[in-house]
């Protein structure tokens, strides 16, 4: 094997390398990975409603809570705070 064929394989090699690598990081940058064992989440959006331009009601759910809130440009207020009602159960 001449040196040229050598140089050949190492490039390629390397080209296989740094293609699997950015793979590997554009499915971990689209979430498609989990980086590991995650855990569970105690945050959610349960609805939001815009209510114009510039205003929006998000009732966030937060360790079986509901906050009631109101985002703006001046601010964000909490209008209200409830316990979180678990959703009922359809009779079969």
């Amino acid at each position: 094997m001449d040196w040229i064929d050598w140089a050949r394989a190492l490039f390629a090699l390397l080209a296989t390398l740094a293609l699997i690598l950015a793979l590997a990081w554009g499915a971990r940058r689209l979430g498609m990975l989990r980086a590991g064992p995650s855990a569970p989440k105690r945050l959610k959006v349960s609805e939001s409603l815009l209510i114009d331009p510039r205003r929006r009601l998000v009732i966030v759910r937060c360790d079986g809570r509901e906050h009631l809130i109101l985002l703006g440009p001046g601010g964000d207020i909490v209008v209200s705070e409830t316990a979180a009602a678990e959703p009922a159960e359809s009779p079969t």
